[in-house]
């Protein structure tokens, strides 16, 4: 049984026990984060009428949060003394799917 949600701004396919590093949520370690699944499949037969998956639940624990490598961006301009240097470091949040769910 497999699941499509959209969680940190993409959809990702999920199933039980599977680990996700998505986008950076507010909720502490140890939390319960729950998404509402845009497809489901169980024993082959998939689930994608919006009436039937109103009773579906994808439930997940919040793990911690991680951060990907530092991206220097480095602007410069010739003969002017333009110099500029810039970084970034994504922030995300790894989570642990715990069930997928509802009425069959």
């Amino acid at each position: 049984m497999y699941a499509i949600v959209r969680a940190g701004g993409r959809q990702e396919k999920v199933s039980v026990d599977d680990v996700l590093t998505i986008d950076k949520l507010s909720d502490e370690v140890g939390s319960t984060v729950t998404w509402e699944p845009l497809l489901v499949v169980d024993d082959g037969k998939v689930i994608s009428d919006s009436g039937q998956l109103g009773g579906y639940r994808v439930t997940a624990e919040v793990l911690g949060e991680s951060r990907d490598p530092k991206i220097n961006i480095v602007k410069y301009k010739n003969k002017t003394g333009y110099k500029k240097r810039l970084g970034h470091r994504q922030k995300y949040t790894q989570v642990r799917v715990t069930g997928i769910g509802g009425d069959k």
